[in-house]
């Protein structure tokens, strides 16, 4: 059961969260861990500055995911679960496209990500790449969310915020 666990990480917090808990069952179930991050590289617009400024931007952006990564091995390492790291660029795609393709790449028996718990117009206006996972991942998603910063959130939840969802199914 769960004998690789993909954990898509980007430094956040929230993502920490998933992190945390993905090592929990990695060292109870003696499963592997695999960590993505993805630097996606929208094209860019050269009129608001120059190529090297920008080439300077990605190759920054493409850095700071290799830090990210390396941090998050560190963390597995600290509680004795050796991680394999990956780095997945794009021009343009969306991040889920990618964790769910990497996740059948590696043959993933779950995905396991933090997610903001978004709701009403925050998530309508900001999406949700935790959302969109579940709606395409194949395989079972375990999301943790993070702590409640918005009134606004707060007041389109019903009843005590959970701190965890496990889903293969349609959010409502």
């Amino acid at each position: 059961m769960f004998s690789k666990i993909l954990v898509p990480v980007d430094g956040s917090e929230i993502s920490n969260r998933g992190l945390a808990e993905a090592i929990k069952m990695t060292t109870t179930l003696g499963s592997r861990l695999y960590l993505v991050h993805i630097v996606n590289e929208l094209i860019p617009d050269f009129s608001f500055g120059s190529a090297q400024y920008v080439t300077a931007l990605m190759d920054s952006t493409r850095e700071q995911g290799k830090a990210v990564l390396a941090q998050a091995g560190a963390e597995a390492r600290k509680y004795g679960v050796p991680a394999r790291t990956d780095l997945l660029e794009t021009i343009g795609d969306r991040t889920a496209d990618l964790i769910v393709g990497h996740a059948k790449k590696i043959g993933a028996e779950l995905i396991v990500m933090g997610t903001h718990g978004r709701r009403g117009l925050r998530r309508l206006t900001l999406g949700s790449d935790a959302e969109q996972v579940v709606r395409l991942a194949e395989v079972p998603v375990l999301l943790i969310r993070g702590e409640e910063t918005s009134d606004v959130d707060s007041l389109c939840l019903t009843g005590k915020p959970a701190t965890t969802v496990a889903a293969n199914c349609e959010l409502g």
